[in-house]
């Protein structure tokens, strides 16, 4: 039991993560400076920093913890 539950929350924790990195770089590409969205896209750090800056401070901030849950299942799951 416990291991499909912590198997689950990998996967939705992925996904949350990936979903707030797409919806950064969307919001990016709509800005005046597209590059950053290129940029953004490739370099995956820079996204919440980038995103952030041109004021998509709620992407950037579920970005960043939706990343640390991922680290921190990631490490439970290989204890």
């Amino acid at each position: 039991m416990r291991d499909a539950m912590l198997a689950g929350s990998l996967v939705l924790a992925f996904a949350l993560f990936v979903t707030a990195h797409v919806t950064l770089v969307a919001g990016l590409a709509t800005r005046a400076e597209r590059w950053h969205a290129l940029v953004a896209f490739f370099a995956l750090p820079l996204a919440p920093y980038l995103g952030y800056a041109n004021g998509m401070r709620k992407r950037a901030a579920l970005w960043g913890l939706s990343a640390a849950a991922y680290v921190v299942l990631r490490w439970v799951a290989e204890r």
